[in-house]
């Protein structure tokens, strides 16, 4: 990807390391936070912009660039600064790749209905732990903005080992995507055969979650 300029609201752990990173891949950062002082997380040789103020502050956006900008990323501690601050950038601006950080797990699809990618923190925490609780239970790595469609990750049961995992699949309702295996993640066919140990990456529908489950505890045999 060639270089780009890129508009960070946020200067915080998540919006410091964002910049580094960025800045790292050659691109160029604005960033903005309303406290002086949260620019110290920033590394000693940070290039960019710093501006002090609030995202959603139109002039603030300015200074850092946002009329360049490819890209801008919302990431402060409130939900309602980053939503406020990403329909800003996407509706006004017409940034074309805007995402923001959020808490409430609730507002996140909303927000994806509207265009605005979103990380939802909480969620996202809740599934790490969960899959590390709780191996034997499907967990959602994506869905669609509608809900429709899902990436899960499944510890394969012990009981599918030596089974061809082409049989998991469905014509309508979900699809083997992905394998990993030692540590590996690769992509399979239909034709491999699944180990004790392997974790499983299926996209499948909303309909089709309840028989997919119903398969994996049924090792193998037709519904």
């Amino acid at each position: 990807m060639s270089a780009v300029h890129v508009v960070v609201v946020g200067c915080g752990r998540v919006g410091s390391e964002l910049a580094a990173a960025l800045e790292a891949d050659g691109h160029t950062v604005g960033i903005i936070d309303k406290n002086r002082n949260a620019f110290r997380s920033l590394a000693d040789n940070f290039a960019g912009e710093a501006i002090v103020g609030f995202g959603f502050d139109r002039d603030r956006l300015e200074e850092a660039g946002i009329t360049r900008a490819k890209a801008v990323a919302a990431v402060t501690n409130g939900d309602n600064t980053n939503v406020l601050t990403a329909r800003i950038a996407r509706e006004t601006y017409e940034i074309p790749r805007v995402v923001a950080r959020i808490y409430d797990p609730r507002r996140a699809l909303i927000y994806q209905r509207l265009g605005i990618a979103t990380v939802a923190t909480v969620a996202w925490t809740t599934d790490q732990v969960l899959r590390r609780m709780l191996p034997d239970v499907s967990t959602a790595e994506w869905s669609d903005a509608t809900g429709q469609i899902s990436l899960i990750e499944r510890a394969l049961p012990l009981s599918w080992a030596g089974r061809r995992l082409g049989e998991l699949d469905n014509a309508t309702d979900c699809r083997l995507v992905a394998l990993t295996r030692g540590g590996e993640a690769r992509l399979c066919s239909p034709d491999v055969i699944g180990q004790e140990g392997d974790i499983v990456h299926i996209a499948v529908s909303a309909q089709g979650q309840e028989a997919l489950e119903l398969r994996l505890a049924k090792a193998g045999h037709a519904l």
